[in-house]
Parts: structure tokens; sequence; C-alpha cells
């Protein structure tokens, strides 16, 4: 018999560990199932493992534009590597091309959800977009701006809920000109 793409034993025999752990019983009726929901969905969750995101970027259009790329708001989950609770916000990334060359927008929202779909901390997760941005387009510049919740603030912990983490990288010119970094962030602050 095939296996089942969507299990993992050892993922759901760590789950029925820690249910029994914190005193479940793991053969009642709404807990049979569970070990099998959760390895499914870490599956999902933690799929950016699995992808190279320097490959998302790989295809690129030959185009002579030097100005502002900003793409806002783009929704993004993950999971803090400290505690294994999600954060959820927004993402923001800015770069400017090399006068030679641009990248499909849907790419740089595909980048933000492989780094996003890995245990992270939020830090990280703007270094890495903004590093991989710089290595594979070779822009003038990149900027990347996420605004996060962290549920390990909010239900553990300091229980601080709608207190907001914000963290940014620049590279290249948003580091060098003031008035390019300024442009970008106005930008992203508009409505």
């Amino acid at each position: 018999m095939a296996r089942n793409p969507d299990s993992n034993p050892q993922i759901e025999k760590a789950i029925k560990v820690i249910l029994e752990a914190i005193g479940e019983d793991t053969k009642r009726k709404g807990l049979r199932e569970t070990p099998k929901r959760v390895a499914k969905m870490y599956k999902d969750i933690f799929s950016g493992l699995q992808v190279n995101p320097e490959e998302i970027l790989g295809k690129v259009f030959h185009e002579e534009y030097n100005e502002l790329v900003l793409l806002k708001n783009i929704p993004l989950y993950s999971m803090c590597e400290h505690h294994l609770l999600p954060f959820f916000g927004q993402a923001n990334i800015a770069y400017l091309p090399d006068g030679k060359r641009i990248v499909g927008i849907s790419k740089l929202a595909r980048l933000v959800d492989i780094y996003a779909k890995r245990p992270q901390v939020q830090e990280r997760l703007t270094n890495q977009i903004a590093d991989t941005i710089m290595k594979v387009l070779q822009p003038q510049g990149a900027m990347v701006v996420i605004e996060a919740e962290h549920m390990c603030m909010i239900m553990r912990g300091v229980k601080k809920p709608g207190t907001k983490i914000v963290t940014s990288a620049m590279r290249g010119i948003f580091l060098r000109d003031i008035r390019t970094r300024s442009e970008a962030l106005n930008l992203i602050m508009a409505k």
C-alpha cells in the first residue's frame, strides 16, 4: 500500500505524545484524527523548507526601467521558531531595478511565502527577502519592511494583544540615499 503523501508518521507520533503529556486522551473522538491533521498542516505551513527561494526570482524580464518598484501589503503567515506559534502581518518590498531587468511582481509575493513557510524569526525573514533580491536581481537597492503580530506575545508571556513588531532591511541605494529611502517609506505608509 502506498504511503499517503500528506501523512508523516514521525510528526503524528510526536503530536500524540504531546497530547498525552498534557493529560489528554488521544482516543477521545475529537482528538483521534488530530495527529494526522497536524501532520498535514505542518506539510503546508513549513513547505518553504522544500523550495529554493532563488529559483523563484530566476526568471527576469529584460526591460529598461530604473525607477522604484513597490509591492505593498503582502499578507504573510509564519511560525515563530521559539514557541512554534504563528505570527502574521504584511510585508512591503521595494527595489530599484538596474535599468536592464525586472521581475514579475507575483514572484516577490512568492518569495515572501517561501521564507515565511519555515520556522522563523521576523528579523531573519526580513533580511532573507532583501538579501535574496539583491543576490538574484542585482538591483540598485532593495528594501523590505514587515509589520506583524506574534501569537507568542498575545497568548503567552506578556499577553499584549495588538502589539506589532516592525522590522526593516535596506540594501544598496536605500542605505546610501535618504531621498530614495524616504520615497519608498512614504509610499509604504500612504493608504
